[in-house]
Formats: structure tokens, C-alpha cells, sequence
């Protein structure tokens, strides 16, 4: 590759970085890039060199919402680990999938979430009145790292977006809570994935480490952001994201 497919890269990481900071969904700014600039890339080349951009950024975005957000460390510690080992388990699956079945499948959910969203506005932006148990927090949460961790795995587009739904949905947390706690997981879900994808043979170390570097500038500024605007900001920025991936798989899918 070239220093123009090197510098498209390098600003498509910067960009996902802040795009999963705030809501998720960085991936379907870097991988579209990949695919484009580097077509003799293999699938898994690409998703393991997305992997090591991802978890740099991902550690920065934890790191500042650890500062800012009050965190049961001893509830979302065990499930990043769980969702790393559920991600590693779907990054070996990767090549035993036709990962194309999904898409129509993310699409649809994806359309259910926009419309959500949109149909109830307090979700995300205030705390529920009546706070969840603990059980059904432990319950949530750990089914949100095993199967969201499995899905980062196999295909991953959209996976901070589907967790902060799940925590603002069925646990009543407000927006940027959410996306603090799925930061958490979505690192576990990402150094499963490099873990795998590293023992395979398939990253792409000094691409990835210079991709990674601007990732972690755009998750700071975007985690930043999300503190400083709040919650209905968020939701904003959700609600454009989850749109901007329904049309990239749409187009992916049927283009």
C-alpha cells in the first residue's frame, strides 16, 4: 500500500474512534476503507488488524469514563473478561460462517432500535424511576458480554450501539452510563479477538499499531465529548449512526 491508502486508513481509524466512543459502530467506517484501499487484504487480516486499532482506542475511552462515571468494577471486570472469551470463540468461527446471513438479520434490528429510539425519547436520557435488582443486572449484563462478545467476534460492526441499547433499554441507564459500560465489555470483546487473530497469523502490526494510534485521539475527543454534551446528545449522534449502518449493510448486502 501507498502513502494515500496509508493516510485513508489512518483518518478512517481516527474518525471510527471517536464513532465508538460515543455510541459504537466504528467499525463500519474502518472496514469499508480496508476493503476499498486494500482488496487483497483477507477477511481475516482486515478484522485482525481492525482488532489491535480497536482495542487502543477502546482502553482510552474506558479510561476516561472510568474518571468520570461511576462504574461496579466488580461486575463489569468479569463481564469484559467473559465477553474475551466469547469473542475469541466467534473470531475462530469467522471461517466456518457464511458471515452474509447476518447481515440482513443486523439490519433488522438495527431498523427496530432506530425506531425505538425514536419512538421513546426518555430512553437513555433520564435513569429509570425504579432502579433494576441486582440480579437482573448480573443477569443483563453477562448475557450482553456472551452474546454481543460472540457477535464482535464473528462479524462486528455495531457492537458498542447493540450493548448500549441493551443497558439503556432493559436496565433503564442513561446514555453515556451505557456507553461507559459497554466500553468495558467491547475491550474484553476486542482483545479476545486479538488474541486469536494474533495466534493466527492475522494482524497487521505496523499498520495497526499507527491506525491505533489515531484511533485512541478520536475515542478521547469523542469520549470527551459525550461527557461534556450528555446524554441527548448521544442519542443523536445514536440515531445517525444506527441509520448510517443500515444503509452501509444495505448497500453491502444488496448493492
Amino acid at each position: 500500500m501507498g502513502a494515500s491508502e496509508w493516510m485513508a486508513l489512518l483518518a478512517a481509524a481516527m474518525a471510527a474512534g471517536w464513532v465508538d466512543a460515543v455510541v459504537g459502530g466504528g467499525g463500519l467506517i474502518v472496514l469499508p476503507v480496508f476493503l476499498l484501499v486494500a482488496p487483497t487484504l483477507t477477511p481475516q487480516q482486515v478484522l485482525g488488524t481492525n482488532k489491535l486499532t480497536a482495542i487502543a482506542g477502546t482502553s482510552a475511552a474506558v479510561a476516561t469514563f472510568a474518571r468520570k462515571v461511576p462504574m461496579q468494577w466488580r461486575l463489569m471486570i468479569p463481564a469484559g473478561l467473559l465477553a474475551a472469551v466469547t469473542s475469541g470463540c466467534g473470531a475462530a468461527a469467522v471461517a466456518l460462517i457464511n458471515r452474509d446471513l447476518f447481515i440482513p438479520i443486523i439490519m433488522v434490528v438495527l431498523i427496530g432500535v432506530a425506531v425505538f429510539v425514536t419512538l421513546r425519547p426518555q430512553v437513555g436520557v433520564t435513569m429509570a424511576t425504579h432502579p433494576p435488582t441486582r440480579r437482573k443486572v448480573v443477569l443483563v449484563v453477562a448475557l450482553a458480554a456472551a452474546l454481543i462478545g460472540f457477535y464482535d467476534g464473528l462479524l462486528g460492526p455495531g457492537t458498542g450501539t447493540f450493548l448500549i441499547i441493551a443497558f439503556a433499554t432493559v436496565l433503564g441507564t442513561e446514555f453515556v452510563r451505557s456507553a461507559a459500560m459497554a466500553k468495558v465489555i467491547n475491550l474484553g470483546s476486542n482483545f479476545g479477538g486479538v488474541v486469536y487473530f494474533a495466534a493466527t497469523g492475522n494482524v497487521l502490526w505496523g499498520l495497526g499499531a499507527a491506525m491505533a494510534c489515531c484511533n485512541i485521539i478520536g475515542a478521547v475527543f469523542g469520549s470527551r465529548m459525550a461527557l461534556s454534551k450528555g446524554s441527548g446528545f448521544v442519542r443523536i449522534v445514536l440515531l445517525v449512526v444506527v441509520v448510517a449502518m443500515v444503509i452501509r449493510l444495505g448497500w453491502q448486502q444488496f448493492g
